[in-house]
């Protein structure tokens, strides 16, 4: 059996030839009060928390973006993508911003439909966060 060489996604850089290597993408959710309460959750009990999307699934910018299957409530929100230049564990905040590399707009696209049945049976949702075109990302 032939393995076929996958390429690690990346995304343009303002002002440069480069491109930014898209290793993992992180998310963060229920971090602001008012949408933890439209989603059901008790934002004075529950804190915020992560979720992973698939760096294949990334839509750079000008790309077509296509509609997923299996869903009939396709929801978006607009979501500020902080690019890290660096890793480490146990940062102080005081010490965050010199980790971060840039900055873009981008979406968290959600198949509500299929989130919703994730939650009642308490599964992951995985099916209705990280389908192909989920999290583009609008770079220069």
């Amino acid at each position: 059996m032939e393995l076929r060489r996958v390429s690690m996604p990346t995304l343009a850089i303002e002002g440069s030839q480069e491109r930014f290597p898209v290793r993992r993408i992180l998310c963060v959710g229920q971090n602001y009060a008012e949408h933890a309460r439209e989603m059901g959750s008790d934002s004075e009990r529950n804190p915020p928390f992560f979720f992973a999307k698939p760096a294949n699934a990334v839509v750079p910018s000008g790309a077509r973006l296509t509609f997923p299957p299996r869903t009939s409530n396709l929801h978006h929100e607009v979501e500020l993508v902080l690019a890290l230049g660096r890793g480490g564990t146990n940062i102080a905040a005081s010490e965050a911003a010199s980790t971060l590399f840039g900055w873009a707009v981008g979406l968290d696209l959600t198949r509500r439909d299929l989130q919703a049945e994730a939650k009642k049976s308490g599964r992951p949702w995985d099916m209705a966060k990280g389908f192909d075109c989920s999290p583009p990302i609008w770079t220069a």
